[in-house]
């Protein structure tokens, strides 16, 4: 016996027919029911007494669309991914086709050309997890994560590609590092105020450079406040509030991202035979962050921007800040290298005391004492002779007392 597969509709014409059989309707009444005209409920009441339930089907229900794509073009197609877009996905390699090769077929129809012929699986269902829904405005919380991947397939070296991305939106920016350190995500950071603002709010994840596991000080316990790390302190001071992720899933959007930067910007490289960290960033900022913003940005709830303007002094707060004691000599040490405090700083009774010692990320030094900065000249570790060094502010520098005229008229320092 026959199975027919009928639509709702097709089953409701089923049922008033068969009222119209068993005399309890009229034809008449039954192209009202069924909105036809008169004629059209008489073609169907035919099909139906001549073949019943199954008349009433679609003729072309089972068979080939009239509108589908040529088996000649399907097979040209899944010849041309399989050649040159083999680890690409439908949607991008669809792209690329319509851009590179002009054949425009639609992801969906791609993607199923290419599950069918074992190009790529169908996707796997996963279990049910409710989703965290979006900051209402543009700047109101990022997302921070460093992502390594070997970006230039065996070309160059391996790398870091530090992505912040905005929770409202969807505002992207990356830039290549050479590790996810301290140094990077500072870095990234300073680069992302300085061109877009100060968010309210930054969630990362548990790393070190974002917490500290130390045991707080004396003076942290009793101002309730713990540890911070470099990057922490230098939030704190912007006040940002840093909160940080208990599992990669809590942060998903900026982990969704590494996944389309592992995509489509290693593809990209490969195709502009990119090797080097400097050439990925500058076809970054140049090229790929605009296409990918303009293509993946979506509108916020509310259309405000809650960015806050960048302080003028982020080279001061992105720094490292260490804490060290003068000795009896009026000398800081400092990784491995020796700091002596100029005698115009003498009225301040420096011996003893503890300074902090400020290191910018081009590696300039500071050294201040109660938020004020000191004059100081470096001793060289080897020979004893005091080099001039730097510090912040071209004021600052300009107030110290002039170098001697040649290094060797300095004698070394000793202790009395």
């Amino acid at each position: 016996m026959r199975t027919w597969k009928l639509s709702t509709k097709e089953v409701k014409r089923v049922q008033v027919l068969t009222l119209v059989k068993n005399r309890h309707l009229t034809l008449s009444k039954a192209a009202e029911l069924l909105a036809l005209s008169y004629r059209q409920a008489k073609r169907v009441w035919k099909q139906f007494q001549a073949e019943g339930a199954g008349g009433l089907a679609h003729k072309g229900r089972g068979k080939p669309g009239n509108r589908r794509l040529a088996a000649s073009l399907r097979a040209k197609t899944l010849a041309i991914v399989k050649r040159k877009y083999a680890d690409y996905g439908p949607t991008l390699a669809a792209e690329c086709l319509a851009e590179e090769e002009n054949l425009k077929i639609h992801p969906e129809t791609l993607r199923r050309w290419g599950i069918a012929g074992g190009q790529w699986k169908p996707r796997e269902k996963k279990a049910y997890h409710t989703r965290r829904a979006r900051r209402s405005c543009l700047g109101q919380m990022l997302q921070m994560d460093g992502s390594h991947h070997d970006w230039f397939e065996g070309r160059g070296p391996w790398c870091v590609l530090m992505v912040i991305i905005d929770d409202a939106t969807n505002f992207t920016y990356a830039r290549f590092y050479e590790g996810e350190t301290m140094a990077a995500a500072m870095d990234c950071f300073w680069r992302y105020a300085k061109g877009h603002g100060i968010p309210h709010e930054l969630y990362v994840d548990r790393d070190s450079i974002y917490r500290s596991d130390r045991m707080p000080t004396a003076a942290e316990a009793l101002a309730g406040s713990g540890p911070l790390s470099q990057f922490g302190r230098a939030m704190k001071q912007l006040s940002v509030r840093l909160i940080l992720a208990g599992s990669p899933q809590a942060k998903g959007r900026v982990e969704r991202r590494h996944g389309v930067f592992q995509d489509r910007l290693v593809k990209a490289l490969r195709r502009r035979k990119i090797n080097s960290i400097q050439a990925a960033n500058a076809y970054l900022d140049k090229m790929f962050l605009k296409q990918l913003n303009t293509r993946f940005t979506v509108k916020a709830a509310d259309p405000a921007n809650v960015h806050r303007p960048a302080p003028r002094n982020l080279q001061r707060i992105f720094c490292r800040i260490e804490q060290r004691q003068v000795s009896q000599d009026w000398c800081v040490l400092y990784d491995n290298r020796v700091f002596q405090l100029l005698k115009r700083e003498q009225r301040l009774a420096l011996a003893k005391r503890t300074v902090h010692v400020h290191e910018q990320l081009d590696g300039q030094i500071a050294i201040c004492y109660q938020g004020r900065q000191l004059a100081w000249r470096e001793r060289h570790p080897t020979t004893g002779v005091l080099q001039t060094g730097k510090i912040f502010a071209a004021a600052a520098e300009a107030a110290l007392p002039p170098a001697a005229p040649a290094a060797a008229a300095l004698r070394p320092l000793t202790r009395a």
